[in-house]
């Protein structure tokens, strides 16, 4: 649609208010119009679906009668009239307006041109009331004209005379002496239009409310000097105005919403600066030595400037935001041992029978082999517990459901149990923005729970540093499951893990993995292994032993890895194919290749353990698939490295330089029912 046209009056369906704090005014349905009460879980589900046809839309169409939009009463000391809802709009809404009707492919040079176009064609001239807004004061005023150029209305004080202070009583002639001051003239977006029944004043109410969300959430001062090929909408428009919904909706993590507030903030203080600093030296017209001081800060702060953009595009882009952007942990710094050397054990219940704490008691609490008299701290949930803990703590929890809002970051050594079986001791997660667990503890242990993730955005348990241990747990995910970030190491026994999005489990490059005797199922992919061709990455340790990874959507196992040239990936090949071990499981003879000690270091292969039956069946197959890959990829990085070494004239090297170990056990798994197969490669 070209840009200029009309925008179309846009229904409310009656999604709550954008989040501002507080309680907002009451909201009533419009005469006529569509009702503000309703599934809002639908609408949510909506929010992010285009939908042409959308029946409750009136394309600038006159022949009904009255408003579609709602009106908002408003509280306070002061009788002004109702106003019309219209900060409720959904993203695709805003999106479409902006897209279609407002900026088009503009430039960020010619945002406040097409801005004054559109409002030149959609808003009414004159005749309408509005509440003048600022942070101290409303003020009830009549529109009697339109600077559409200036993005600016002409208005004078309405009859009778209607102002509420927020901090000092204004009078008449105070407020006369201020619009004298301002030539009678506000921006649209401090205007809230008074609700009218015709419709007349749709259009100018949405239209108001568009350029109000721009220059408060969308705009940035320093816009207008990032001129680039690329259109304004596409480059900026775009993706703020996603980041804005996904904040809205809590899919962002609550760290990263602190630092672009942060970041944001501290982008405007710097430019402000700049500004002034470049303001003053080119009214100065002498070449002194302060001008030349002056200079050198001005290059100073548009670097940081330009720094701290950079940061900004990472969180905005909706790519980017979760790849680049977030990628440090949210954790607190380990407490270590309490001051006075004990150590306690948390029992977390909301209600106890007494047959339960006695069982308890005999069990975990005073049992025989129990040298010393234990310390005790009771605790109604289990946020509360691990937050209260030391290094050497236990937390056993004991069975029902608990509801927790908020994130388990347990960077100290402890132990978190379940009293019984995993579904009977359940913690479900609230909330969308944070990760369930972030673990940063040297040696963790969490056994015999259930956790549950509703509507999540990140994944159910990330191991960042040190060892944690996972045994017996069921993990019903939403995103990605598990992570073992790089120099982390996870052993995951006994467990069962469904239900991602992403990866049930995803093993970054120099991480230990130990998966036995798992299910990982009903998952877009089983598992993902990063890749680890990069020379600043380490070869992870992989053990898979006994899994049965079965019915996800994709491959049971991928291997992530960037495309190198043919000759360095034929070498790796070559290579990697004499260095398999080959072994009978029917007691016969083994068929092993051997390779020199020197081949072997080259090779990079370390421990290398495959089984292959003298009839591979059709759900172990996948054992020896993926292990022949993973060797062959190192072996590949083994000959990227030498190559490296080669170019810089290092011709001998020594061999722990040379080889990094990359230990696999790939044995006994179940390949069952996968969309693609049991193993693949995902190439980038």
């Amino acid at each position: 649609m070209a840009q200029g046209e009309p925008e179309p009056l846009l229904a409310v369906h009656g999604e709550e208010e954008e989040k501002g704090g507080g309680e907002g005014p009451q909201l009533v349905p419009a005469a006529g119009g569509v009702g503000l009460q309703g599934n809002v879980q639908g609408l949510k589900q909506e929010l992010f679906q285009e939908d042409d046809d959308y029946s409750c839309s009136d394309y600038g169409s006159r022949d009904k009668s009255g408003t579609i939009l709602g009106r908002i009463v408003p509280d306070g000391n002061v009788l002004f009239p109702d106003t019309f809802q219209t900060n409720h709009l959904l993203f695709y809404e805003r999106f479409k307006a902006y897209q279609d009707y407002i900026l088009a492919d503009c430039k960020a040079s010619e945002v406040k041109e097409f801005t004054a176009e559109y409002l030149e064609k959609v808003l009414e001239p004159s005749g309408w009331q509005a509440i003048w807004r600022t942070n101290v004061f409303e003020v009830l005023v009549e529109v009697v004209d339109v600077e559409y150029s200036a993005l600016k209305a002409v208005v004078r004080l309405s009859e009778p005379f209607l102002c509420d202070s927020h901090v000092s009583t204004f009078t008449l002639e105070c407020m006369q002496e201020l619009l004298e001051l301002k030539k009678h003239q506000l921006p649209v977006q401090e205007l809230w239009v008074v609700f009218d029944e015709s419709g007349e004043f749709d259009q100018t109410a949405l239209a108001i409310e568009h350029v109000r969300f721009f220059y408060q959430h969308i705009w940035r001062s320093w816009d207008e000097e990032d001129e680039d090929d690329f259109d304004y909408f596409v480059r900026c428009v775009e993706p703020r105005l996603r980041l804005h919904y996904d904040i809205l909706e809590d899919r962002v993590p609550s760290g990263l919403i602190a630092d672009y507030r942060n970041l944001l903030s501290q982008c405007e203080v710097l430019y402000r600066k700049f500004l002034n600093l470049r303001s003053g030296i080119s009214s100065s017209d002498s070449d002194s030595e302060a001008e030349n001081v002056s200079m050198v800060e001005g290059l100073k702060l548009y670097d940081e400037i330009e720094h701290l953009k950079q940061k900004l595009k990472l969180i905005e882009n909706p790519l980017l935001r979760y790849v680049f952007g977030y990628q440090k942990h949210a954790g607190l710094q380990a407490k270590g041992s309490r001051p006075t050397g004990t150590k306690i054990t948390h029992v977390v219940s909301s209600t106890m029978m007494a047959s339960l704490l006695q069982s308890l008691l005999r069990e975990k609490l005073c049992s025989e082999t129990c040298d010393e008299e234990l310390e005790i701290q009771f605790h109604s949930d289990p946020l509360t517990a691990v937050s209260a803990c030391y290094e050497g703590d236990t937390v056993i929890i004991c069975p029902g459901r608990y509801v927790v809002d908020g994130m388990f970051c347990i960077a100290d050594s402890i132990e978190l149990e379940g009293y019984g079986l995993p579904d009977d001791v359940v913690i479900e997660k609230r909330g969308k923005g944070d990760h369930f667990f972030d673990c940063t503890g040297a040696n963790i242990r969490i056994s015999s729970l259930k956790l549950v993730q509703h509507d999540a955005v990140e994944g159910i348990l990330s191991v960042h540093h040190g060892k944690t241990t996972l045994e017996n747990c069921v993990l019903q995910c939403e995103t990605t499951g598990v992570t073992v970030r790089t120099s982390a190491e996870l052993l995951m026994k006994n467990s069962d893990l469904y239900g991602a999005k992403g990866a049930g489990v995803e093993i970054y490059p120099g991480s230990t993995c130990t998966l036995l005797g798992n299910g990982v199922h009903h998952c877009k992919e089983g598992i993902l292994i990063k890749d680890f061709l990069d020379e600043h990455y380490d070869i992870p340790k992989i053990t898979m032993v006994n899994n049965v990874i079965h019915n996800n959507d994709g491959y049971g196992v991928v291997l992530v890895k960037s495309t190198v040239s043919s000759d360095v990936k034929d070498i790796a090949i070559k290579n990697s194919e004499g260095n398999i071990q080959t072994i009978q499981s029917n007691g016969g003879t083994d068929n092993v290749e051997d390779l020199g000690h020197e081949e072997l270091h080259e090779c990079a292969t370390g421990e290398l353990e495959l089984h292959e039956r003298a009839e591979i069946s059709e759900q172990t197959a996948g054992n020896y698939e993926i292990a022949n890959e993973l060797v062959a990829t190192s072996v590949k990085k083994s000959q990227m490295h030498k190559k490296r070494l080669s170019e810089l004239g290092i011709t001998e090297a020594d061999d722990n330089l040379m080889s990094q170990e990359m230990f696999v056990s790939i044995v006994g798994n179940q390949f069952k029912r996968n969309g693609k197969g049991s193993f693949g490669t995902f190439l980038f």
